[in-house]
């Protein structure tokens, strides 16, 4: 089994400490997901595997044949090259035969009389069976074909990011090494593209490790979670799904924890307030663990959360509508008569092929992009933000702080309450230490973080996002997800990211290219679960121009449950006084522990046990509790 094994690996950047003595093992077979707040060091650990960026310190080992292939968040290809040798560059013997046969076969197919090229012809035709390259030539193509590039021929220079980003995951999955290591790989692709990547990684025989927002995409292939945090790393068994169930575990653990130090300390604080009579030299050690207790209690800037608390100017009825718009782009339509009426509190997914258009519809609605004809009319009480794919230009020597008091000292929460740039720096995960680094000191991700930063200071009442999900980390998408969902407010969003869209929008327009357009009423996992066709027969020559989620044919369900039965009312009246006494029960078990810390381990072994069963029932009838309080009495 081939194994790569890390071993105290250390990396400063400035006076950022990236990586902290961190060891880890990858084996064959290890389907890794990497997370970790912008900034912490994700590319430069996948860098430094890579073998592109040195350590500081500490070592990697791996045997001499391992091969690693690194598909970055850019990848860096010739220009000059065609597709299909852009695919197959590299010291594999078949990609050597396939590049002359290709390139003998374009000629011979140009002259077939020439016979010095049918000679060449004939030899590399003989060639390929030898090696087996067919096979490695068919698997290029299949796997192009599903990544939706069919130009073999066409120059990389002539491509699109997006394009060139599918291209070099082509070239990645087709060397087959030992570890797999991609940057974002889901970005620039299709949801019938992602679908295929999740069955080609299940199926694939080396380690992967992967670096992703997407986070559907990572519960599917991942069977760990290596969590990267102020230079350590956490490591968890299991998908995302399970890292997410053991990680809320060890918050609450850690949040007791730290309640019983705070309780501590509290005590230890009165005891130095208490005076000079107290603090005799026989006290000298309760001194000494008091100044203990103080360094080590949690800091806040530790935490690995964002609070969005801005708060935003109220939208009138009239928010925005498209009447009777066309608009092309050159050659290419983009909008044929579309009209659209977007209401106040409107969450709207735009999504759908590369290149139809998506971002020109939001340019269009934020004032961008000129339309051919039609109406575009914006309410007056309408005050839009605009989080576009390129962030606005940064002057690289401004300071964090002050890039952000160009949009004003502070903001107005929610609750009335005024918020400092400050402390919303702090909200943002930039703690104090960061508020006058330079700009240009930060990672990408923590650019976007700072710009969607300013943004939300201008306290919008319309959110325009592009591709919000391509540089934002998990934990930052999370807490805006939850914003959105109580954002009081009109969201427009365009997306790939199936999860994000998921949670943020309940109506999609499904760009199709060619100036058509889907209209969706649902979520965009009941769209692709309702457009995939379960069978032959299911199929239709021609899709209506709007789908609803309720035009499937569904089940008839049981009348929906609105009261309790006799005996679920006797259980309900009963079980808050049993959930009390549980409850009070335990708040004496620790206390006995309490008075037994030191003395007696057999005890608290005991007593830990009888804790964890009770708090097991306490779960239990709280979940019941929640399940029959629903109804009416």
């Amino acid at each position: 089994m081939q194994t790569l094994t890390a071993t105290d690996l250390t990396k400063t950047y400035g006076e950022k400490v990236l990586l902290d003595h961190v060891s880890f093992l990858i084996r064959e077979g290890d389907r890794i997901g990497l997370i970790g707040t912008n900034g912490t060091g994700k590319t430069t650990l996948l860098n430094i595997l890579a073998g592109e960026e040195p350590l500081d310190s500490g070592a990697i080992t791996k045997p001499n044949d391992y091969r690693i292939s690194y598909l970055k968040q850019q990848p860096e290809l010739p220009a000059d090259l065609s597709v299909m040798d852009a695919v197959i560059t590299g010291d594999n013997p078949a990609f050597k035969t396939i590049k002359a046969y290709e390139n003998v076969l374009q000629q011979y197919t140009a002259h077939p009389e020439d016979q010095k090229l049918m000679d060449r012809y004939m030899k590399l035709d003989e060639q390929m069976t030898q090696q087996d390259a067919w096979n490695v030539d068919t698997d290029v193509k299949t796997i192009l074909t599903q990544l939706h590039i069919t130009d073999l021929n066409q120059k990389i220079g002539q491509m699109s990011g997006g394009q060139q980003k599918r291209v070099g995951l082509a070239q990645v999955l087709i060397e087959q090494p030992d570890l797999l290591i991609m940057d974002e790989p889901t970005n620039h692709l299709d949801f019938d593209s992602i679908a295929w990547l999740e069955d080609y990684l299940a199926k694939y025989k080396g380690a992967l490790l992967v670096v992703t927002h997407d986070r559907y995409f990572l519960d599917r292939v991942s069977n760990q979670i290596f969590e990267l945090d102020h230079g350590n790393l956490g490591i968890f068994a299991g998908n995302y799904e399970q890292y997410v169930t053991e990680k809320a575990e060890q918050v609450q653990t850690a949040s007791e924890e730290a309640h019983k130090q705070q309780q501590l300390y509290k005590q230890e604080l009165a005891w130095m307030h208490a005076g000079a009579k107290a603090r005799t030299t026989k006290q000298k050690g309760r001194i000494n663990h008091f100044n203990e207790l103080k360094k080590n209690l949690p800091k806040k800037e530790q935490t690995q959360s964002v609070e969005i608390e801005v708060g935003q100017t109220r939208l009138g009825k009239k928010v925005i509508e498209l009447k009777d718009v066309t608009l092309n782009l050159g050659s290419h339509p983009i909008l044929d008569d579309f009209s659209l009426l977007v209401q106040a509190n409107d969450r709207i997914g735009i999504t759908g092929e590369n290149g139809a258009g998506k971002t020109s519809l939001l340019n269009v609605i934020a004032g961008k992009l000129p339309v051919d004809s039609g109406v575009v009319s914006i309410g007056e009480t309408v005050n839009m933000a605009y989080y576009t794919q390129m962030s606005e230009e940064m002057n690289p020597d401004q300071r964090v702080i002050q890039y952000l008091q160009e949009a004003g000292e502070e903001v107005v929460s929610k609750n009335g309450t005024h918020i400092s740039v400050t402390q919303l720096l702090e909200q943002f995960l930039f703690p104090r230490s960061m508020h006058g680094t330079l700009i240009r000191k930060l990672s990408g991700g923590e650019k976007r973080r700072l710009y969607l930063l300013k943004l939300l200071m201008q306290q919008p009442n319309v959110l325009l996002l592009d591709e919000p999900t391509n540089d934002l980390d998990i934990g930052t998408l999370t807490i805006l997800e939850n914003y959105l969902q109580q954002f009081n407010g009109t969201v427009i969003t365009v997306s790939h990211d199936r999860y994000f869209l998921d949670k943020v929008a309940d109506k999609l327009l499904i760009f199709d290219g060619n100036a058509q357009i889907e209209r969706f009423s649902g979520r965009l996992t009941d769209y692709l679960n309702q457009a995939a066709p379960s069978s032959a027969s299911k199929k239709t020559t021609s899709a209506p121009k709007e789908k609803t989620a309720h035009e499937a044919p569904v089940e008839q369900k049981p009348a929906k449950k609105t009261k309790r039965t006799y005996a679920e009312d006797l259980e309900y009246k009963k079980i808050e006084p049993e959930m009390e006494q549980l409850d009070q029960t335990i708040q004496n078990l620790k206390q006995q522990m309490a008075a037994t810390a030191g003395t007696d381990y057999t005890k608290l072994g005991d007593l830990q046990q009888q804790i964890d069963t009770l708090n097991k029932q306490l779960d239990d009838k709280m979940n019941r509790w929640d399940y029959l309080s629903q109804f009416d009495d």
